[in-house]
Formats: C-alpha cells, sequence, structure tokens
C-alpha cells in the first residue's frame, strides 16, 4: 500500500509551519540577543565556554542528527505503507532524544558540581536558559514522536495519517535544527 503523494507539496499542516516559522523567530531573537552580549564582553564569554564539556555537546549533536535520520527513514516508510519499520524508526529517534536528554542531565551536573550554575556570569545564564528552553522543545518533540508511534499502531489509513506525520516531523527537524545552532555558538564560535 503505497501512499507516496505524487503531486508536490509542502509536507504537512500549514499550522505546523506558523508554528515552526515563529519559533525560529524567537529563537533567532535569542541567538542576536545572545551575540549582542558576547560582543560587549568577548574576553569572560570565551573564557567560558572553555568550560563548557566539547565532547558532551558534540555527542548530543551526533544524537540528534541521528535521530533526524531515522524520522526521515521513518516518513519514507510510511509513505511506502511499511508501517511496522516506521514505528521502529520513530522508536530509534524517540530513544535518542532519550539520550540527548542523560547526556543533557551528566553535562547539567557536571557544571553544578564545580559551581557554574545560572548565575555564575553572562555567558553561563545565557548556556542555561537557551539549552533549557531547547530541551523543553526537546521533551514535547518526544511526546510528538510517542504521538506519531502509537498513531502508527491504528489501523488508521496512512494517507490520512500523513499530514500529522508530517508535522511531528518537521517539529522533530526544527528541534535538531535548533540543537545545531545552539551548539555552534555556545561550543564552536571562539
Amino acid at each position: 500500500m503505497d501512499v507516496a503523494v505524487k503531486e508536490k507539496h509542502i509536507p504537512g499542516e500549514a499550522g505546523i509551519w506558523i508554528f515552526v516559522l515563529g519559533d525560529m523567530f524567537v529563537f533567532g531573537l535569542f541567538f542576536v540577543t545572545f551575540a549582542y552580549y558576547r560582543s560587549l564582553d568577548i574576553a569572560l564569554f570565551q573564557q567560558s565556554q572553555v568550560k563548557l564539556n566539547l565532547n558532551w555537546g558534540a555527542l548530543n549533536t551526533v544524537l540528534l542528527l541521528t535521530s533526524s535520520w531515522f524520522v526521515v527513514v521513518g516518513m519514507s516508510a510510511i509513505r511506502q505503507g511499511i508501517r511496522r519499520m516506521a514505528r521502529v524508526c520513530l522508536a530509534l529517534a524517540w530513544l535518542c532524544g532519550l539520550g540527548f536528554g542523560v547526556v543533557k542531565f551528566f553535562e547539567y551536573g557536571e557544571k553544578i558540581s564545580h559551581g557554574i550554575t545560572l548565575t555564575t556570569n553572562d555567558f553561563f545564564m545565557y548556556y542555561y536558559i537557551l539549552t533549557g528552553i531547547h530541551f523543553l522543545h526537546l521533551l514535547i518533540g518526544m511526546g510528538v514522536l510517542s504521538y506519531m508511534i502509537l498513531r502508527l499502531g491504528r489501523n488508521n489509513t496512512l494517507a490520512k495519517d500523513l499530514p500529522v506525520l508530517e508535522s511531528g516531523a518537521t517539529y522533530w527537524h526544527m528541534v535538531d535544527l535548533l540543537w545545531i545552532i545552539l551548539f555552534s555558538i555556545l561550543y564552536l564560535i571562539h
């Protein structure tokens, strides 16, 4: 049962794109604010940045990129009518999201055990706020992936469910994209 869409279309429902663009705009404002305050005290931001564990950040990047790949493969399986494979791929994406959360838990714990908190300095205030807001998005995304997995367990017509499933996949890719930007500005740009 192939549910591939024959004509080109924007994936998902229109509402998800309004949400994603609005959310990306708000994060864009956060990024501009971060860049502005970084420009006021580059030395402090660079000194603080070296206290981040690049390995934790890189591992989380790999986990989210892998999860997005699983979502892409899962959506391809949905379009081909391979429900079981789609559920497995989305479950693997969910597990990658869980892995991200576990790594972030250890990373936060490492910082806190060294006395680095939200009030340490401006860099760490932004670090905790930006990664915390992203973490909230990740948790919501894991809920979305769970819903998608459950929805695929029903005997609904996949063609009917496609816009909802594409919307969920779009949200998850936004979470991934936001992390790539956060990883770059917090861990990499000196």
